[in-house]
């Protein structure tokens, strides 16, 4: 038996990202495989701390470059 493609394993992701994350399909893909697992990881959810005002300036400051 083979193996599965990738195209469709990662369409049925991105369109779970869609639904569970809110995002849209370049925001899927522009993801890394690290950054999707830690958003869908369940320690992730427990362990969540509130981005403090500081870091979302320098973070938004830093996406404008």
């Amino acid at each position: 038996m083979s193996e599965p493609a990738f195209g469709p394993g990662a369409r049925r992701l991105a369109g779970l990202a869609g639904r569970a994350l809110g995002w849209r399909p370049d925001e899927f893909w522009r993801a890394t495989p690290a950054e999707l697992a830690a958003i869908l990881s369940p320690e992730a959810a427990g362990n969540a701390v509130p981005l403090a005002r500081a870091d979302l300036e320098r973070l938004m400051e830093h996406d404008d470059e």
